[in-house]
């Protein structure tokens, strides 16, 4: 946690690095959480929401604050309804619960931080991570990855979420 807010405070100036250092305690703590008991805790996409509101209305200019309001949700209900989706498809379709609730909640806070070109991205840090650790687990274990495996989702989706906000506040995804 410390690691995070303090990366966040170096690379960012002070209003939004204190935004930044937040997004990284939650995000710590949601991959921890989601680790140990794979589900991601109400009041941290609660805590992470509530960053997200609060961000939007103080970077509103004058007189926008009801159409920055507006465009933070829909973010959220496509980024959480991305992940809704796909939950949904992937358990008509294998039969499996392929993600939890937690997971969509977890998108859906996490993109009222992010703009539109950067959902998509931190969406994909998180598959990749998760996908190269299901890799490294099966190279150490010497044996194909069970399908049927939990992989706690979440654990991570809030490191990307804080990066990707990370990176577009420092102008590396600039777009």
């Amino acid at each position: 946690m410390a690691g995070g807010a303090a990366v966040s405070l170096y690379l960012l100036p002070l209003s939004i690095a204190i935004f930044a250092a937040f997004v990284a305690v939650i995000a710590v703590f949601v991959a921890v959480v989601d680790l140990e008991d794979f589900v991601i805790p109400d009041a941290a996409n609660a805590g992470l929401f509530a960053i997200g509101l609060v961000l939007i209305v103080l970077e509103a200019p004058p007189g926008g604050t009801l159409s920055a309001l507006g465009d933070g949700l829909a973010r959220g209900l496509v980024g959480g309804g991305a992940l809704l989706l796909l939950r949904f498809a992937y358990l008509r379709l294998a039969a499996i619960e392929g993600l939890g609730l937690g997971d969509a909640k977890l998108a859906a806070a996490g993109a009222l931080l992010l703009d539109w070109p950067t959902l998509p991205i931190a969406l994909l840090i998180a598959s990749v991570g998760g996908l190269l650790a299901i890799g490294m687990r099966a190279l150490t274990a010497r044996k194909m990855p069970d399908r049927a495996a939990e992989i706690p989702f979440g654990a991570f989706l809030a490191p990307a979420i804080w990066l990707a906000f990370v990176l577009e506040r420092t102008g590396t995804l600039d777009f």
